[in-house]
Protein backbone atom coordinates (compact mmCIF):
# COMPACT_ATOMS: atom_id res chain seq x y z
CA UNK A 1 0.00 0.00 0.00
CA UNK A 2 1.22 4.00 -1.34
CA UNK A 3 0.01 6.72 1.17
CA UNK A 4 1.50 8.33 -2.27
CA UNK A 5 0.47 6.57 -5.12
CA UNK A 6 -3.46 7.53 -3.32
CA UNK A 7 -2.56 10.86 -2.55
CA UNK A 8 -2.12 11.21 -6.30
CA UNK A 9 -5.21 9.44 -7.28
CA UNK A 10 -7.25 11.75 -4.73
CA UNK A 11 -6.00 14.85 -6.22
CA UNK A 12 -6.45 13.80 -9.66
CA UNK A 13 -9.91 13.13 -8.95
CA UNK A 14 -10.56 16.71 -7.11
CA UNK A 15 -8.88 18.74 -9.77
CA UNK A 16 -9.90 16.46 -12.71
CA UNK A 17 -6.33 16.43 -14.46
CA UNK A 18 -3.00 14.63 -14.45
CA UNK A 19 -1.54 17.98 -15.51
CA UNK A 20 -2.82 20.32 -12.34
CA UNK A 21 -2.32 17.25 -10.03
CA UNK A 22 1.67 16.69 -11.26
CA UNK A 23 2.17 20.60 -10.82
CA UNK A 24 0.02 20.74 -6.73
CA UNK A 25 1.81 17.67 -5.73
CA UNK A 26 5.08 18.78 -7.10
CA UNK A 27 5.55 16.10 -9.38
CA UNK A 28 6.67 15.30 -13.22
CA UNK A 29 3.39 14.35 -14.96
CA UNK A 30 5.44 10.84 -15.55
CA UNK A 31 5.43 10.37 -12.55
CA UNK A 32 1.66 11.02 -11.74
CA UNK A 33 0.76 8.37 -14.67
CA UNK A 34 3.41 5.97 -13.74
CA UNK A 35 1.27 6.09 -10.16
CA UNK A 36 -1.72 5.21 -11.48
CA UNK A 37 -0.47 2.83 -14.16
CA UNK A 38 0.64 1.00 -11.05
CA UNK A 39 -1.92 0.88 -8.78
CA UNK A 40 -3.95 -0.32 -11.57
CA UNK A 41 -1.76 -3.25 -12.13
CA UNK A 42 -1.79 -3.48 -8.45
CA UNK A 43 -5.66 -4.00 -8.24
CA UNK A 44 -5.93 -5.43 -11.94
CA UNK A 45 -8.65 -2.90 -12.95
CA UNK A 46 -8.72 0.80 -14.53
CA UNK A 47 -9.63 3.08 -11.81
CA UNK A 48 -9.63 6.56 -14.42
CA UNK A 49 -10.52 7.03 -17.87
CA UNK A 50 -8.40 9.79 -20.32
CA UNK A 51 -10.35 11.30 -22.80
CA UNK A 52 -10.52 14.58 -24.55
CA UNK A 53 -12.62 16.22 -22.23
CA UNK A 54 -10.56 15.05 -18.95
CA UNK A 55 -10.58 12.11 -16.63
CA UNK A 56 -13.45 10.62 -15.24
CA UNK A 57 -13.40 7.95 -12.98
CA UNK A 58 -14.72 4.38 -13.74
CA UNK A 59 -17.05 2.45 -11.67
CA UNK A 60 -14.26 0.79 -10.01
CA UNK A 61 -11.88 3.86 -9.46
CA UNK A 62 -15.42 5.36 -7.80
CA UNK A 63 -15.74 2.47 -5.71
CA UNK A 64 -12.11 2.67 -4.40
CA UNK A 65 -12.11 6.36 -4.17
CA UNK A 66 -13.62 6.37 -0.72
CA UNK A 67 -11.39 4.42 0.74
CA UNK A 68 -8.76 5.99 -0.10
CA UNK A 69 -9.90 9.22 1.10
CA UNK A 70 -10.86 7.48 4.30
CA UNK A 71 -7.37 5.89 4.63
CA UNK A 72 -5.06 9.30 3.70
CA UNK A 73 -7.95 11.35 6.14
CA UNK A 74 -6.82 8.78 9.13
CA UNK A 75 -3.47 9.08 8.09
CA UNK A 76 -3.75 13.19 7.97
CA UNK A 77 -4.80 12.70 11.70
CA UNK A 78 -2.65 10.40 12.90
CA UNK A 79 0.34 12.65 11.66
CA UNK A 80 -1.68 15.84 13.23
CA UNK A 81 -1.76 13.64 16.89
CA UNK A 82 2.34 12.66 16.76
CA UNK A 83 2.84 15.95 15.83
CA UNK A 84 0.45 17.58 18.98
CA UNK A 85 2.08 14.70 20.83
CA UNK A 86 5.27 16.19 20.54
CA UNK A 87 4.47 19.62 21.21
CA UNK A 88 3.73 20.92 17.00
CA UNK A 89 1.20 22.58 14.92
CA UNK A 90 1.04 20.59 11.29
CA UNK A 91 -1.53 19.77 9.49
CA UNK A 92 -3.89 20.13 6.20
CA UNK A 93 -7.22 21.49 6.50
CA UNK A 94 -9.55 21.37 2.97
CA UNK A 95 -13.05 23.27 3.36
CA UNK A 96 -16.02 23.43 1.40
CA UNK A 97 -17.35 26.86 0.43
CA UNK A 98 -19.38 29.18 -1.23
CA UNK A 99 -19.16 32.66 -2.53
CA UNK A 100 -20.70 34.94 0.19
CA UNK A 101 -18.83 33.17 2.73
CA UNK A 102 -15.24 33.09 1.24
CA UNK A 103 -15.94 37.27 0.38
CA UNK A 104 -17.42 37.82 3.92
CA UNK A 105 -16.02 35.95 6.43
CA UNK A 106 -12.96 33.70 5.29
CA UNK A 107 -9.95 36.67 4.79
CA UNK A 108 -9.63 37.85 7.88
CA UNK A 109 -10.71 34.20 9.80
CA UNK A 110 -7.64 32.73 7.53
CA UNK A 111 -5.54 35.95 8.00
CA UNK A 112 -6.04 35.36 11.70
CA UNK A 113 -5.81 31.78 11.93
CA UNK A 114 -2.32 31.93 9.86
CA UNK A 115 -0.99 34.41 12.50
CA UNK A 116 -1.97 31.78 15.54
CA UNK A 117 -1.11 28.67 13.40
CA UNK A 118 0.98 29.09 10.41
CA UNK A 119 2.23 25.33 10.01
CA UNK A 120 -1.53 24.44 9.13
CA UNK A 121 -2.48 24.67 5.33
CA UNK A 122 -5.50 25.81 4.46
CA UNK A 123 -7.16 24.63 1.27
CA UNK A 124 -10.70 26.00 -0.23
CA UNK A 125 -12.78 24.25 -2.79
CA UNK A 126 -15.16 26.51 -3.94
CA UNK A 127 -18.93 25.00 -4.93
CA UNK A 128 -22.54 25.29 -4.66
CA UNK A 129 -24.41 23.60 -1.89
CA UNK A 130 -25.18 20.10 -3.70
CA UNK A 131 -21.38 19.89 -4.44
CA UNK A 132 -20.46 20.71 -1.07
CA UNK A 133 -22.97 18.69 0.54
CA UNK A 134 -21.44 16.24 -1.66
CA UNK A 135 -17.73 16.83 -0.81
CA UNK A 136 -18.29 16.36 3.00
CA UNK A 137 -20.25 12.97 2.55
CA UNK A 138 -17.31 11.71 0.57
CA UNK A 139 -14.65 12.88 2.35
CA UNK A 140 -13.45 15.34 -0.16
CA UNK A 141 -13.08 18.00 2.43
CA UNK A 142 -12.99 18.08 6.15
CA UNK A 143 -15.49 20.64 7.03
CA UNK A 144 -18.08 22.48 4.59
CA UNK A 145 -20.25 25.89 4.63
CA UNK A 146 -23.68 24.93 4.09
CA UNK A 147 -27.13 26.41 4.15
CA UNK A 148 -29.38 24.58 6.50
CA UNK A 149 -30.61 21.79 7.00
CA UNK A 150 -28.59 19.32 5.20
CA UNK A 151 -28.68 15.80 4.76
CA UNK A 152 -29.16 13.65 8.04
CA UNK A 153 -25.98 11.94 7.59
CA UNK A 154 -24.24 15.41 8.36
CA UNK A 155 -23.67 16.73 11.89
CA UNK A 156 -23.75 20.53 11.83
CA UNK A 157 -23.05 23.73 13.81
CA UNK A 158 -25.51 26.65 12.96
CA UNK A 159 -23.45 29.82 12.30
CA UNK A 160 -26.07 32.70 10.99
CA UNK A 161 -29.30 33.68 10.18
CA UNK A 162 -28.80 35.57 7.23
CA UNK A 163 -31.87 38.08 5.96
CA UNK A 164 -33.51 37.33 2.74
CA UNK A 165 -34.07 40.97 1.27
CA UNK A 166 -35.69 41.89 -1.84
CA UNK A 167 -33.25 43.77 -4.95
CA UNK A 168 -35.48 46.06 -7.58
CA UNK A 169 -33.98 48.34 -10.04
CA UNK A 170 -33.54 51.82 -9.02
CA UNK A 171 -36.39 52.63 -11.52
CA UNK A 172 -38.74 50.57 -10.53
CA UNK A 173 -42.13 51.43 -8.83
CA UNK A 174 -41.51 49.31 -5.60
CA UNK A 175 -38.07 50.91 -5.05
CA UNK A 176 -40.49 53.54 -2.70
CA UNK A 177 -41.34 50.74 -0.83
CA UNK A 178 -40.07 49.79 2.33
CA UNK A 179 -41.56 46.39 2.47
CA UNK A 180 -42.40 44.33 -0.63
CA UNK A 181 -45.18 41.65 -0.80
CA UNK A 182 -45.32 38.49 -1.86
CA UNK A 183 -48.73 39.64 -3.52
CA UNK A 184 -46.47 42.15 -5.33
CA UNK A 185 -43.98 39.51 -6.13
CA UNK A 186 -46.54 37.53 -8.69
CA UNK A 187 -46.61 40.57 -10.34
CA UNK A 188 -43.10 40.78 -11.38
CA UNK A 189 -40.40 39.14 -13.70
CA UNK A 190 -38.34 37.53 -11.76
CA UNK A 191 -34.92 36.15 -11.69
CA UNK A 192 -34.27 32.98 -9.63
CA UNK A 193 -31.15 31.72 -8.21
CA UNK A 194 -30.66 27.87 -9.81
CA UNK A 195 -31.63 25.27 -7.50
CA UNK A 196 -28.15 23.95 -6.94
CA UNK A 197 -27.30 27.03 -5.04
CA UNK A 198 -30.67 27.50 -3.82
CA UNK A 199 -32.04 25.89 -0.73
CA UNK A 200 -34.28 29.25 0.38
CA UNK A 201 -35.80 31.58 -2.25
CA UNK A 202 -37.74 28.17 -3.64
CA UNK A 203 -38.76 27.41 0.13
CA UNK A 204 -40.28 30.64 1.20
CA UNK A 205 -41.96 31.41 -2.23
CA UNK A 206 -43.54 28.05 -1.98
CA UNK A 207 -44.30 28.75 2.31
CA UNK A 208 -46.08 31.84 0.75
CA UNK A 209 -48.04 30.09 -2.46
CA UNK A 210 -46.30 31.71 -4.65
CA UNK A 211 -45.56 31.02 -8.40
CA UNK A 212 -43.09 33.48 -9.61
CA UNK A 213 -43.07 34.32 -13.27
CA UNK A 214 -38.94 33.10 -13.96
CA UNK A 215 -37.38 35.35 -16.06
CA UNK A 216 -33.90 33.64 -16.13
CA UNK A 217 -32.87 31.01 -13.79
CA UNK A 218 -28.75 32.01 -12.72
CA UNK A 219 -25.86 30.30 -10.61
CA UNK A 220 -23.92 33.02 -10.02
CA UNK A 221 -25.49 36.03 -7.50
CA UNK A 222 -23.18 38.94 -9.25
CA UNK A 223 -25.46 37.64 -12.64
CA UNK A 224 -28.34 37.71 -10.64
CA UNK A 225 -27.60 41.30 -9.29
CA UNK A 226 -27.58 42.60 -13.01
CA UNK A 227 -30.08 41.21 -14.43
CA UNK A 228 -31.78 42.90 -11.62
CA UNK A 229 -29.73 46.26 -12.60
CA UNK A 230 -30.21 46.36 -15.80
CA UNK A 231 -34.04 46.12 -15.70
CA UNK A 232 -34.54 42.33 -16.46
CA UNK A 233 -36.43 41.29 -13.44
CA UNK A 234 -36.66 41.17 -9.40
CA UNK A 235 -35.10 39.09 -7.03
CA UNK A 236 -34.94 37.50 -3.67
CA UNK A 237 -31.07 37.21 -2.43
CA UNK A 238 -29.30 36.53 1.20
CA UNK A 239 -28.19 40.06 2.44
CA UNK A 240 -24.30 38.49 3.04
CA UNK A 241 -24.77 38.63 -0.86
CA UNK A 242 -26.05 42.41 -1.26
CA UNK A 243 -23.16 44.38 0.85
CA UNK A 244 -21.83 45.93 -2.48
CA UNK A 245 -24.46 45.85 -5.24
CA UNK A 246 -24.43 48.93 -7.68
CA UNK A 247 -26.10 52.39 -6.64
CA UNK A 248 -28.93 51.81 -9.33
CA UNK A 249 -30.35 48.61 -7.16
CA UNK A 250 -32.45 49.26 -4.43
CA UNK A 251 -32.55 46.42 -1.65
CA UNK A 252 -35.90 46.15 0.30
CA UNK A 253 -37.13 44.01 3.37
CA UNK A 254 -39.43 40.63 2.61
CA UNK A 255 -42.74 40.75 4.39
CA UNK A 256 -42.00 38.41 7.02
CA UNK A 257 -39.32 37.13 9.15
CA UNK A 258 -37.18 35.25 6.68
CA UNK A 259 -33.65 34.12 6.18
CA UNK A 260 -31.19 31.63 5.30
CA UNK A 261 -29.14 29.48 7.88
CA UNK A 262 -25.82 28.95 7.21
CA UNK A 263 -23.74 26.52 9.03
CA UNK A 264 -20.52 24.19 9.19
CA UNK A 265 -21.06 20.18 8.23
CA UNK A 266 -18.86 17.23 9.01
CA UNK A 267 -19.35 13.83 8.78
CA UNK A 268 -18.44 13.54 12.42
CA UNK A 269 -17.49 15.99 15.37
CA UNK A 270 -16.01 13.10 17.40
CA UNK A 271 -13.72 12.40 14.35
CA UNK A 272 -12.34 15.72 13.04
CA UNK A 273 -8.70 15.86 12.81
CA UNK A 274 -6.88 18.61 15.83
CA UNK A 275 -6.07 21.31 12.94
CA UNK A 276 -9.58 21.42 11.62
CA UNK A 277 -11.35 21.42 15.28
CA UNK A 278 -8.49 24.75 15.89
CA UNK A 279 -10.52 26.56 12.61
CA UNK A 280 -13.51 25.21 13.36
CA UNK A 281 -13.43 26.57 16.94
CA UNK A 282 -11.31 30.14 15.54
CA UNK A 283 -14.77 30.25 12.67
CA UNK A 284 -17.01 30.50 15.74
CA UNK A 285 -14.96 33.28 17.83
CA UNK A 286 -14.66 35.17 14.86
CA UNK A 287 -18.79 35.36 14.14
CA UNK A 288 -19.49 35.64 17.89
CA UNK A 289 -16.97 38.83 18.37
CA UNK A 290 -18.62 40.29 15.14
CA UNK A 291 -22.15 39.89 15.96
CA UNK A 292 -21.09 41.54 19.22
CA UNK A 293 -20.15 44.52 17.59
Amino acid sequence: MSLVKFEIFSTIVELGSLTEAATELGLTQSAVSHAIASLESEWGFSILIRGRTGIQLTSNGEFVLQYIRDILKCNEQMMQQIARINGLEVGTVRIGTFSSVSINWLPEILRRFNESHPSIEIKLLDGDYEEIEHWVSSGAVDFGFLSLPTVKSLEVIPLKKDRMLVIVPDHHPLNQQKVVSFHQIKEELFIMPTKSCDNDVRRILKENNVTPNIKFELEDDQAIISMVQNGLGISILPEMVLNRVPNNVCVLSLEGDYYRSIGIAVPSFKNISPASRKLVNCIQSYLTLSNNR
